[in-house]
């Protein structure tokens, strides 16, 4: 009887390939695991699950520098407003890469609803008839004013707007001095730089007593120069310094790319509330004026002399073309012939004050302002004569 041969132990081919399948699928799991590891593609909490957020290390307190500029912001910002001129469509304000043509910054004067700007910022629009294409936006108010244009100054670019806000939206701007601020003293600038509005930059005074030219062609004196980061979009707002009040209205960069590269320039305070006043009250800031020249009183003194007249006053030597003299009927000095000449009036009292020299007439003319009537007392033809003048802009090149 034959024996039978011993089997082996090991279960058949099927048992064996398995475990060599599982062997198989692990490693090349592992290797794929690792190459992730390595490229930068694994997450490091799977790799980790134990790994949580950081504990917070606490901050303590701002620094007193910290707590004051934070401090200027929040009392200010309330009175800077951003302006556009043009259709108002979709907000645009936070998109720092469309800048609307006619943006550009702005602060409210007092709780009437006027609000002051740079004259350039709505230049465009007052060149278009400027109703209803001027629109100023309140710090945390949803709506958009349509601005009316009051009036402008092109030789010291500024411009004063008129919004129908209510009075508790309106947060009046402090106001401070420019002629003793010092060179190194901080400043801050609150705009709307590519319309990103209430943007705030601190800096410095880094000039004093420069001068830039004006959109219309004069230049512009005692203006402040600051390191304080000002773009496109920034004309027009206020340069506070550490009590935040206003010193200066940003308008304008030294720059040979359209970008700020550490010099802007601020029109002095003085200057902002001097003029501002003048374009409420008329709509410009020219001074008022007769609108006449005058002799010398030298002239005057030898006529005197001579018998022609019997009293002090000053003569009129010209009457500008437009004026509110040559409305009035005022009588230029004119040729009469060769060597001859017919004399013109000789003023002799301006609203029933004496006139004894040239200077008195600019000192009275000089406390009124444009609109107002004043009573001219002249000699014409040996007869006193009064004529009442209405006060009218000095013309830009006035003929002399």
């Amino acid at each position: 009887m034959a024996s039978e041969r011993p089997r082996p132990l090991a279960s058949g081919p099927s048992s064996g390939g398995s475990v060599n399948g599982w062997l198989v699928a692990i490693l090349l799991i592992g290797f794929v695991a690792l190459y992730l590891k390595l490229a930068g593609y694994w997450p490091h909490s799977l790799l980790d699950p134990g790994a949580t957020p950081r504990e917070i290390t606490p901050r303590g307190d701002l620094a007193e520098d910290e707590k004051s500029t934070i401090a200027i912001f929040k009392a200010v910002n309330g009175s800077v407003v951003h302006i556009t001129t043009g259709e108002v469509g979709e907000d645009f304000r936070m998109n720092p890469v469309e800048i609307p043509k006619g943006s550009g910054s702005g602060f409210v004067w007092d709780n009437k609803g006027y609000v002051v700007t740079n004259y350039h910022v709505v230049r465009d629009a007052i060149s278009r008839g400027a109703a209803g294409i001027i629109h100023v936006a309140l710090p945390n108010v949803a709506t958009n004013y349509s601005a009316e244009f009051v009036g402008g100054s092109r030789n010291t670019d500024l411009a004063v707007l008129k919004i129908g806000a209510p009075p508790g939206e309106l947060k009046p701007i402090p106001i401070g001095r420019s002629d003793d601020l010092q060179i190194g003293q901080k400043v801050f600038a609150i705009g709307s730089p590519f319309s990103l509005n209430q943007s705030f930059t601190t800096g410095i005074v880094s000039g004093l007593g420069r001068e830039i030219q004006s959109p219309g062609g004069q230049t512009i004196k005692d203006v402040i120069q600051v390191n304080a980061a000002i773009n496109p979009g920034n004309s027009g707002g206020p340069l506070l310094d550490s009590a935040g009040r206003l010193i200066g209205v940003t308008t304008a960069i030294a720059t040979q790319t359209g970008e700020f590269s550490g010099l802007g320039f601020a029109i002095p305070v003085d200057l902002v509330n001097s003029v501002v006043p003048r374009l409420i009250q008329s709509g410009s800031d020219e001074p008022p004026s007769l609108g006449v020249s005058l002799f010398e009183d030298q002239v005057v003194s030898d006529l005197r002399k001579s018998g022609i007249f019997k009293e002090p006053g000053a003569l009129v030597r010209d009457v500008w073309p437009g004026s509110g003299a040559e409305a009035a009927g005022i009588v230029p000095t004119r040729r009469a012939g060769v060597g001859r000449y017919a004399l013109g009036d000789l003023i002799v009292a301006i609203d029933d004050k004496p006139i004894a020299d040239k200077k008195m007439v600019a000192d009275i003319i000089g406390q009124k302002k444009l609109g107002d009537s004043v009573v001219i007392t002249v000699m014409r033809g040996g007869e006193r004569r009064e004529v009442t003048v209405t006060l009218r802009p000095r013309p830009a090149v006035p003929t002399e």
